[in-house]
């Protein structure tokens, strides 16, 4: 009988998934006493611990009464599905996590879907018991209906269920039952998750669920043995995704313990390790026996619904504040993101100089391009747009996703009104707590770009707003983009107060005082619909005469700060956002502005003709 069980935790984004992790941890006595530990320990990444949420699929392993129990923590949002689809292949259950307040939401379909299309039987973690008003009956009510609705067999349907708060470290069988600490969590586990199973005296069989890459080390291949065993020393086979078969050496041999990695003797069947010693590395391959090879098929992936175009910065700062600038960097850099991020889509373009970027999301694209840019990368990246598809009778179709809305009573109109405006359809209209509603609706995926930092002034930031991939469906109608034009700099230099004194009654603006400027970006917005060039850099005369208006003092308003979100979904088909390790600014796709105008004239001639 095998001593290993390996469950995944899968959960809607901010469910409590890594900090119940955390304490699963230090149930287990994974620290030593004393050892100073970060909150939400397993999300090492800095983008990460700044954001709030998974982003990669991490293992780690307890010991609990003679059993190593491997967990693997998955990314609960639906843009990083691609991450969710590998790691479900290494477990033989999934501790499903929904929080006892906000019930299953979009993405606790979306995961849970995947897992029982892979056969997998849950058991269910109602968390976050301790919060105020809580109805943990009408969520394990909502539970039962989410996976009737999803075919659950009768295996999935009988499912444990245990109550637990991640946050104060206790877990409960029974709503009655004392509260004093999440061993009968780790009890469940060992009771309900089957063990691992594989011939150990078999071929060995390993697919690549995951990869790292180590300066010393080099690629490490991270996934779950299915068969045989290896250790150290040892030739062993790469299948790779093209065909090719690369033999090598099996360096090192690495295990999940806490939040470290030690050293493996031998791997086994069932085991969840690493491997090291390839020269190439790509998810999905299979590493197995040289005498006799099992090649598993590849995973299927579901494919992007995003794309947009990365291109070399080719604007007046190029090359001042980055360390990567070239075309071939920006090359090199996503084919190397392709290998582990296999949601992820590379084509060139007809230029040269801009690469075809497609995802599952924007949250998805713009993870990558804050990555580049904390690496030194300086790149442009245009509007986001949706990828259609071609339908079953060769009609065009777009991608349609399905929103839920948490806010306030008092903003239920605003949101309700724009959500019209972008062609959502109303599913649902329900109470959801004291004070607010939340709003159901299904809508072209286009009419949610540039739509999130608006919904959050609608809703004075205390909305919440949850999308889901649905279905491709028929072309809707238009959807007016952006009702404000911009303010264009007329010329390079620095910003001054003076100059922009005069601009702020003709709308927001984006930079202060003392900000280089160039021909062609965008430094504000404008009040009206149409664009106008504008001189930020506009000295005060130096004469010698004096009025009373001569020296008043200049007040101005501060500009508006543009994070990478926003600028993405701000900007326009025409515009660009460009990406430096040190600055995020808006710009015309076209600088000059005589040939901006020139294109336009022939534009609206073509159209009037």
């Amino acid at each position: 009988m095998s001593t290993i069980r390996n469950v995944a935790i899968i959960a809607h984004v901010d469910h409590g998934k890594t900090t119940l992790v955390d304490g699963l941890l230090k149930q287990a006595g994974t620290f030593r006493t004393g050892e100073v530990v970060a909150e939400r320990a397993m999300d090492s990444n800095d983008l990460e611990r700044e954001r709030g949420i998974t982003i990669l699929s991490k293992c780690t392993s307890v010991s609990w009464k003679g059993v190593r129990i491997n967990i693997v923590d998955t990314p609960g949002h639906a843009d990083f599905g691609g991450e969710v689809e590998r790691v479900l292949g290494m477990v033989d259950s999934v501790l499903l996590v929904v929080d006892a307040y906000e019930g299953p939401m979009p993405q606790t379909r979306f995961v849970t879907q995947k897992a029982f299309e892979m056969g997998l039987s849950p058991v269910v973690v109602v968390n976050k018991i301790d919060r105020p008003g809580v109805d943990p009956h009408a969520v394990m009510d909502s539970v039962f209906e989410l996976f009737l609705s999803l075919g659950a067999s009768e295996k999935q349907l009988d499912f444990p269920v245990i109550y637990a708060s991640g946050r104060q470290g206790f877990a409960i069988r029974e709503l009655g039952d004392e509260r004093v600490d999440l061993a009968p969590m780790l009890d469940l586990i060992l009771e309900k998750v089957a063990p691992a199973e594989g011939d150990p005296a078999g071929p060995l069989c390993m697919q690549v669920a995951t990869l790292d890459y180590d300066d010393y080390l080099g690629y490490m291949a991270i996934g779950r043995v299915r068969g045989g065993k290896t250790k150290v020393g040892e030739r062993v086979l790469l299948a790779h995704r093209d065909g090719a078969k690369e033999e090598f050496r099996v360096q090192k041999v690495l295990g999940f313990q806490g939040l470290k990695r030690f050293e493996l003797a031998v791997a086994g069947a069932g085991d969840i390790c690493a491997f090291t010693g390839m020269s190439e590395l790509n998810v999905g391959e299979t590493i197995t026996s040289i005498q006799s090879p099992t090649i598993l098929p590849l995973l299927k992936i579901d494919a992007p619904t995003i794309t947009m175009n990365f291109r070399v910065n080719d604007g007046p700062f190029a090359g001042r504040e980055g360390k990567y600038v070239t075309s071939r960097n920006l090359r090199e850099r996503l084919a190397r993101e392709i290998k582990s991020n296999v949601a992820l889509r590379v084509a060139e373009a007809d230029d040269a100089a801009v690469f075809r970027v497609s995802g599952r999301g924007e949250l998805h694209l713009s993870v990558l391009i804050e990555t580049m840019r904390r690496e030194g990368y300086e790149l442009c990246v245009s509007q986001p747009r949706v990828i259609l598809q071609e339908g079953p009778n060769g009609e065009q179709q777009e991608p349609y996703e399905d929103v839920v809305i948490d806010l306030e009573e008092t903003y239920v109109g605003p949101v309700v009104e724009e959500m019209g405006r972008r062609l959502g359809q109303m599913r649902e209209m329900r109470p959801s707590g004291t004070g607010r509603t939340r709003l159901e609706y299904r809508m072209p995926a286009r009419g949610l770009i540039g739509y999130r930092s608006q919904f959050m002034t609608d809703t004075r930031g205390t909305g919440v707003l949850y999308t889901q991939f649905a279905e491709y469906g028929p072309l809707a109608g238009s959807i007016k983009s952006r009702s404000n034009g911009v303010l264009i700099a007329s010329e390079e230099g620095l910003s001054n107060a003076y100059g922009l004194f005069s601009l702020q009654e003709r709308g927001v603006m984006f930079v202060g005082a003392g900000v280089k400027v160039y021909p062609g970006m965008i430094v504000g917005i404008h009040s009206r619909d149409n664009d106008l060039v504008v001189n930020t850099n506009k000295a005060k005369k130096l004469t010698n005469i004096r009025t009373t208006a001569a020296d008043e003092k200049l007040v101005l308003s501060p500009p508006r700060q543009i994070t990478l979100e926003y600028a993405l979904e701000f900007i326009n088909d025409d515009e660009l956002v460009e990406v430096t390790p040190q600055s995020i600014r808006l710009r015309k796709a076209i600088l000059d502005h005589n040939l901006r105008k020139r294109l336009e004239k022939k534009d609206a001639a073509f159209l009037d003709d």
